[in-house]
């Protein structure tokens, strides 16, 4: 009885996107229409943390007021401009994002960002090849930084309160540890300290069949790879400690 109460819960806990979540923290600020919310998310440059585009916007925004987390307040017509629907943030809506922001602050999502993705199947290429494509990822990735230390410094400059800002050194800190671990990487390509499959120069063919550890068929249990905790497979597997 219990768990179906929970799984009753679960079905009537309305869901809150990345982008809900944007919406309904702009109408904690004040009320405003969807597209004054979108210039604004552009302003402020948050379009680097949720994908924004007008479309969607104006989607989530229905599907919130359907939800009754927001609703509409008036109407405005301002010269020959289509008429725009102002929205407020509700009770409901309140208690909804800060639910949702703390559910994510907490707990450590499934994401699965495609570099990593990449990254695991990089033996199928040359290494020169993966060493200039991974100098290529660094040149973008220092740039994106350099992005970052601007927005921070202005906001420094404009005394913006840190709280507002805290993400942009989150993703300085993420990104400038990607940075570095990718250029160990680079060098490790470059001497050789890093094994890799042969190639063909000229035809690109391997010279070497794949040699992974874990080719899959029966094994025993003993000896299976062990998987992080959250996995699906995690059940049935040795767990990392």
């Amino acid at each position: 009885m219990e768990h179906q109460e929970v799984k009753m819960e679960r079905k009537a806990r309305p869901t809150v996107t990345a982008l809900a979540i944007a919406v309904l923290a702009l109408l904690e600020e004040r009320p405003m229409h969807p597209y004054e919310m979108y210039q604004l998310l552009l302003t402020r440059g948050e379009d680097v943390l949720v994908k924004v585009r007008p479309g969607s916007l104006y989607h989530t925004v229905a599907r919130l007021a359907e939800q009754e987390l927001v609703r509409a307040e008036g109407v405005d017509r301002a010269g020959n401009r289509p008429e725009r629907t102002t929205y407020r943030i509700t009770e409901h809506g309140r208690k909804a994002m800060r639910a949702r922001i703390s559910e994510i602050i907490r707990s450590p999502g499934a994401e699965f960002p495609i570099f990593p993705v990449a990254l695991a199947e990089a033996h199928n290429l040359p290494s020169h090849c993966v060493v200039d494509l991974l100098r290529e990822r660094v040149e973008l990735l220092e740039s994106d930084l350099a992005d970052l230390d601007t927005m921070g410094e202005w906001a420094r400059s404009q005394t913006v309160p840190r709280r507002y800002w805290i993400v942009l050194q989150y993703l300085q800190s993420t990104l400038g540890a990607e940075v570095a671990w990718i250029k160990s990487l680079i060098d490790d390509l470059d001497s050789g300290a890093l094994e890799w499959e042969e190639f063909d120069p000229a035809t690109g063919l391997r010279r070497t069949e794949p040699e992974h550890a874990w080719t899959g068929g029966d094994i025993p249990y003993d000896e299976l790879p062990p998987v992080p905790r959250r996995s699906a497979g995690s059940a049935r597997r040795p767990q990392a400690t």
